[in-house]
């Protein structure tokens, strides 16, 4: 029997690269197309039959909440866990771990664009090798000093990590999509319960137990003015 799909959507962040768009809109509602970030997550999720969609906020939370009750109203699946203050990426995981009991876990940025299906994703997920505790998704960049770069083996598995550095060694970035069971939360909670950010105080001390799966298609993160354009005509070219 497959256990359940649970997925944490954040969408707390301030979006300060991106005003003046995010002095009156929080970054997750940002549209691309007729479709903001956060929407076309949940479409993904949906996709895989996830079972819940926690979505936790900060910035602007009234207009998230509005959009969500607007748009899903009628779905008891999308669960809201407002931050007064920023918890971090990790720390908000680890303020939920009940949230993902006896389930596959899916932590995803919401501020990132692709067309991608989640459904590889998870597929690998479930045949990653028996030692490594999380999945990571991977994607080719075209600018390597502003992601995270992973330095991966010949079986998938992350060696090393480096987080925005002016020379990485090549061009596979972290998407910061991670899917994850269990196993993983227990070792999280035992071993770093007061960490707070996922990418620099959790990703160092898993070196050979992230096992990753690369996509081909683009991968874009909406962080800045130029990003949001990149993604706007890639949505355009796709009509």
């Amino acid at each position: 029997m497959h256990k359940p799909i649970r997925s944490l959507l954040l969408a707390a962040g301030l979006g300060t690269r991106l005003r003046p768009i995010t002095l009156e809109l929080p970054k997750c509602l940002v549209r691309i197309g007729e479709e903001p970030l956060l929407e076309n997550w949940i479409n993904k999720l949906e996709n895989i039959k996830v079972e819940k969609i926690l979505i936790n906020t900060h910035y602007m939370p009234e207009k998230i909440d509005l959009f969500l009750d607007k748009k899903y109203k009628n779905k008891k699946k999308i669960i809201k866990f407002h931050e007064n203050q920023l918890l971090g990426t990790a720390g908000t995981l680890i303020a939920n771990r009940d949230f993902f009991y006896d389930s596959i876990g899916i932590m995803i940025h919401a501020d990132n664009f692709t067309y991608m299906d989640l459904k590889d994703l998870i597929q690998a997920h479930n045949t990653k090798p028996k030692n490594c505790l999380i999945t990571m998704l991977t994607f080719s960049s075209n600018d390597p000093r502003s992601c995270g770069i992973a330095e991966i083996d010949n079986k998938g598995i992350v060696i090393n990590f480096h987080e925005k550095v002016e020379n990485p060694p090549g061009e596979i970035a972290n998407g910061a999509v991670y899917v994850f069971n269990n196993d993983f939360l227990d070792w999280l909670i035992e071993n770093h319960p007061k960490a707070k950010d996922f990418s620099t105080e959790i990703i160092p001390f898993l070196y050979g137990k992230i096992y990753t799966y690369h996509t081909n298609l683009p991968y874009i993160d909406i962080g800045t003015p130029e990003k949001l354009r990149e993604a706007r005509s890639l949505k355009s070219d796709k009509k």
